[in-house]
């Protein structure tokens, strides 16, 4: 990861996986604020990647932080395995750190959100999976004691 004076610096992608759609969010070390993206959508690995793939090479990012789902009581579950593999191709594909970030109940926060913003239920729908990045790599910018500069 790029750094100046033992700080990260450059963009950061965040991404809420999921069988049939993946949210993204970016945000950058410095300001250490995300945003929401975009949804990647469709089942198809060979066109998720690409659309990653066209997402790195867009913001070049230095990190890719991806949700690691965890039941409430903090156990691993089955989708906890599918966002590990997730990352795991992430790593290998395009040679980026990857780190995991807490997103347990996203979904509900991120719905919770868009209808205090006042979008009904079908608008919000469409964004609800980038506003789940979006608050995935807000809790990763915002974790107690990550400075971000590299062990």
């Amino acid at each position: 990861m790029p750094e100046a004076n033992g700080q990260a610096i450059g963009a950061v992608l965040a991404f809420d996986f999921g069988e049939k759609r993946i949210g993204v969010a970016t945000g950058e070390w410095q300001v250490r604020q995300a945003h929401p993206l975009t949804v990647i959508r469709g089942e198809a690995n060979a066109t998720r990647f690409a659309a990653i793939a066209a997402l790195i090479d867009e913001w070049q990012p230095s990190t890719l932080v991806v949700g690691r789902p965890l039941s409430l009581d903090g156990k691993a579950h089955a989708m906890t395995a599918r966002c590990e593999r997730f990352a795991n191709q992430l790593r290998g594909r395009f040679g980026l750190k990857v780190d995991y970030a807490e997103e347990r109940l996203s979904s509900v926060a991120a719905q919770e959100r868009l209808r205090s913003a006042g979008h009904d239920s079908r608008k919000a729908g469409k964004h609800l999976d980038a506003v789940a990045a979006q608050l995935i790599l807000q809790d990763y910018f915002d974790r107690p004691g990550d400075s971000g500069a590299s062990p």
